[in-house]
């Protein structure tokens, strides 16, 4: 039951937000969110962590003439994104507060809304009630940046859907087939699915169609093209759910449905994958490097930071799943953090180019201290969350493969200089004429923060209380993908 009110309860306060006119629509809106990190506490609380299978579930009859049903749960890779994303989404409403958006409790109904979306993605065990609730989470977003977004908002978001809508077609066609290959009455349960006995050409094709439909979303080379555009164009706000949560949907539908679904297919494939996300580390970092607008400079991070998590994944072994899962966490941490302080820059001087500012840390020094932190855990330095979830991958793609290996190593050298560089660009050296009467963190912008570092430094510090949770769900994934 409480899988099902976790999956309501945003849905339902949406609602409710609509009614109210004004800028209390945004209290209201941040007061659910904060009902909704609790029910993921008390879901936490009651959750068995020794357990692999999926617990807290509910399942009945939605199309029972097809033996499609209303199948939803948690395993402990399940449970850590829908922590993380009932953790994220009250500190993204509340980074909006000093922002004043026209129509605000469209706005904010929009981001419950996508939240629904995002948890029914975490938890459905029905592959047409997966594909309902991802195409559930892009509908918000997609309004939320053509309203709100920059002057060029319409074309960038156009191509976003597009490129969605076409991956989801892959993947539903990829769930028809798995559908009808089922015996009897057909059914769309994830556990019918992974017991198939599908053969190594099918397994190939299938493999493919859901990849594309993951990768476009992750994303990984070369299905990244929307992304840089989308989250340059974005309100902030869209750019956080879009980094922090809504591009762990398609890691997550790698691991729960593409791995164990066709296990034959990945293996077929996994050196190609392997190849691509290697390339994205290298490709995006050096872009990365060569970027002067501090939000396109973290939206090719992205890349590189994803295309490691991907290689991970692809490794099959257990330090690359937990590592990817660890990293899934630490990433949408400090994207989300990043994020919210180039807006914070942004609102002080209404310039997020690197050359047109400098000097902050004089007037700012409590929010070169947050910026470092965050900083830091981006490039995985020990005792940060970053590191883990980077040594963990490195790990296993070294396992997997020691060349492939030593390239992947590259993003944390080439991490470190463009992340370095930007914060000496923009914190150090001599003032400039939009950063001259600069003022330091508000309440509202350390009660964002301080949450956020606070993680930065508990999963770099005590990882095993993330890992300790992953732990039976990947193994138990394990034993399926190697039967």
């Amino acid at each position: 039951m409480i899988t099902a009110i976790l999956l309501f309860w945003p849905a339902l306060a949406a609602l409710l937000v609509l009614l109210i006119k004004g800028q209390g629509a945004k209290k209201v809106a941040f007061g659910a969110a904060l009902v909704e990190f609790a029910l993921s506490l008390f879901a936490l609380s009651g959750f068995n962590t020794e357990n692999g299978g999926t617990q807290l579930a509910l399942n009945f009859p939605w199309i029972e003439s097809a033996g499609i049903s209303f199948s939803i749960g948690m395993d402990g890779i399940s449970l850590l994104m829908v922590l993380l994303t009932t953790f994220l989404v009250p500190l993204i409403v509340l980074s909006s507060f000093k922002h004043d958006y026209k129509n605000p409790n469209v706005f904010y109904a929009l981001i419950l809304f996508m939240q629904t979306g995002l948890i029914g993605v975490f938890v459905a065990m029905d592959a047409f009630l997966f594909y309902f609730m991802w195409e559930v989470a892009l509908i918000p977003i997609y309004f939320i940046a053509a309203v709100w977004g920059g002057e060029n908002r319409i074309r960038v978001t156009f191509k976003f859907f597009v490129y969605t809508i076409f991956g989801s077609l892959f993947m539903l066609a990829a769930f028809v087939y798995l559908y009808l290959q089922t015996p009897g009455t057909h059914t769309s349960n994830v556990n019918a699915f992974y017991q198939l006995a599908l053969n190594s050409g099918q397994q190939s094709w299938i493999f493919w169609f859901l990849f594309i439909a993951f990768a476009i979303k992750m994303p990984v080379f070369p299905f990244h093209t929307w992304q840089p555009d989308t989250y340059t164009e974005s309100p902030t706000q869209a750019t956080m759910l879009l980094s922090g949560i809504m591009l762990k949907m398609g890691i997550y539908g790698v691991i729960r449905w593409l791995l164990p679904v066709v296990p034959m297919g990945v293996s077929q494939w996994a050196d190609l994958v392997l190849i691509l996300s290697i390339i994205g580390i290298v490709y995006g970092s050096i872009i990365a490097i060569r970027q002067r607008d501090l939000k396109r400079l973290i939206a090719y991070s992205s890349i590189a930071h994803v295309g490691l998590i991907a290689a991970g994944i692809f490794t099959l072994n257990e330090q690359g799943l937990q590592g990817g899962v660890i990293q899934m966490l630490s990433h949408g941490i400090n994207v989300v953090g990043l994020f919210f302080i180039i807006d914070i820059i942004f609102r002080r001087t209404n310039t997020r180019e690197i050359t047109s500012l400098g000097g902050i840390t004089q007037n700012a020094k409590g929010l070169s201290i947050f910026f470092m932190i965050l900083l830091l855990g981006s490039v995985a330095l020990p005792l940060t969350n970053g590191f883990v979830g980077e040594f963990l991958l490195l790990a296993g793609v070294f396992q997997f493969n020691y060349i492939y290996g030593a390239v992947a190593g590259l993003t944390i050298i080439l991490g470190a200089v463009y992340m370095l560089r930007m914060f000496q660009g923009v914190m150090f050296g001599t003032k400039s004429e939009a950063t001259e009467s600069f003022t330091d963190l508000t309440l509202n912008e350390k009660a964002v923060l301080i949450p956020l570092v606070i993680m930065v430094f508990w999963i770099g510090l005590f990882p095993n209380t993330f890992l300790s949770i992953s732990e039976p769900a990947v193994m138990n994934l394990l034993t399926i993908i190697k039967r």
